[in-house]
């Protein structure tokens, strides 16, 4: 018993307890480490400058969240292994190791055919054979495999804890104060009926609470439009970079976004401990901006001006529109990048982006949020609830969006 304990300080939770050895190894493998150097957010501080949380923080507060509904649930009855607690807390601390930088900017431009969960899982894989098979518990939850469903679902699920944190968590880092959802009070109204995670009536307001303040983290941080314009030219700046390095340009770069850069990675590249997984380790933000800062001064000009407008915040304008942009607006912008700057047609393209932006918010298929009441009677949150909003909570939100260098 003459071990200090690990105590982590959190500025959203307080202290968190490291629980045992087990876990404390995992938080110190490198490919949890690596989310040191990983912002949650992505380019979201270009809007709110105090999103500067990593996705290592996210990790370690979904791991506390999940050793709270993990003792609640015991509490009330359920009976849950210390087999068990360990696996589903390893498999929230490593649910998000397969994502790279900007998550979605490197699934758009560099790591385009192989999506962010495939690699958590292969990364997972990777440390189970490092450790003789310690995380079988883990990856059978992760994946979905395990007998006890629920634990599946607290890891992935409408109401799971990693939403539960980072919702908390990039509210209290963006000040956005309507994203504060009452994380604490849910857990505490958690149960399990049929293997199912089940809600107790009395906690039907901080559902409620819960799908607004997701609705309103959306549209103010995760969509915002002057995040959405950054993540759009980010994602051009690296495609053009992948497409001159394809072309045999030798760009500065890291090994391991050189790597990325020079060539399409399939899922084979990442598979039984591949090349590409090596240097997918090796990669985090600070690899792309240390070469953005380098291509500002590239002689390819919309490299530098693209490399240019992101170091130093010369976003795109953007518009957000309810219906598709005109195709003579858009090829009169390309036009006049043409004659601007000198460009070909296909190069004066990458001063634009123009696609759909979608929120699918609730959607009762994907697996309800099902409430209990003290009859035992389960009612799917959309007809326990006498908000109307539910309905429009669930409803999918389509917008289009024109993104183009300021003239």
């Amino acid at each position: 018993m003459g071990k200090k304990r690990k105590i982590i300080n959190d500025p959203v939770f307080g202290f968190i307890n490291i629980p045992n050895d087990f876990i404390y190894k995992i938080i110190q493998h490198p490919f949890l480490q690596r989310l040191n150097r990983i912002r949650q957010l992505g380019l979201a501080p270009f809007v709110y400058p105090g999103a500067q949380h990593t996705r290592f923080h996210h990790s370690i507060g979904a791991m506390y969240l999940m050793d709270e509904a993990l003792k609640t649930l015991k509490e009330k009855g359920h009976e849950i292994s210390k087999e068990e607690t360990d696996g589903a807390l390893a498999a929230i601390l490593l649910h998000d190791i397969g994502h790279g930088p900007f998550s979605h900017v490197l699934e758009d431009a560099l790591v385009t055919n192989v999506h962010h969960e495939t690699l958590s899982l292969l990364l997972m894989e990777q440390m189970n054979v490092e450790w003789e098979g310690q995380l079988q518990t883990a990856i059978d939850i992760f994946t979905n495999s395990y007998p006890k469903r629920f634990l599946h679902r607290l890891v992935s699920g409408q109401l799971d804890v990693d939403r539960l944190d980072y919702l908390r968590r990039d509210s209290f880092f963006t000040g956005v104060v309507e994203g504060n959802t009452g994380s604490a009070r849910i857990i505490k109204m958690l149960d399990v009926k049929d293997d199912k995670l089940v809600v107790e009536s009395k906690g039907i307001y901080s559902i409620e609470n819960f799908l607004m303040s997701r609705r309103l983290m959306y549209w103010q941080v995760y969509l915002h439009k002057t995040a959405v314009a950054a993540e759009k030219m980010m994602v051009n700046v690296l495609r053009r970079a992948k497409e001159l390095s394809m072309n045999g340009e030798k760009l500065f770069a890291s090994p391991a976004l050189s790597y990325f850069l020079s060539q399409e990675s399939a899922i084979g590249d990442f598979e039984n401990n591949g090349e590409a997984l090596h240097h997918f380790v090796n990669l985090d933000d600070n690899d792309i901006w240390c070469a953005l800062k380098v291509w500002c001064s590239h002689s390819d000009t919309v490299l530098s001006i693209l490399s240019d407008g992101m170091i130093n915040r010369k976003l795109f304008k953007i518009e957000i529109a309810e219906k598709k942009s005109d195709p003579e607006k858009v090829s009169g912008q390309i036009a006049s990048y043409m004659k601007k700057f000198g460009l070909t047609a296909h190069e004066a393209s990458y001063f634009i982006s123009s696609d759909m932006l979608t929120t699918d918010m609730y959607n009762e298929e994907d697996d309800s949020i099902d409430i209990i009441y003290k009859n035992g009677e389960v009612k799917d949150i959309s007809k326990a609830s006498d908000m109307l909003n539910i309905e429009l909570l669930s409803k999918k939100v389509k917008k289009y969006y024109f993104a183009y260098l300021r003239d």
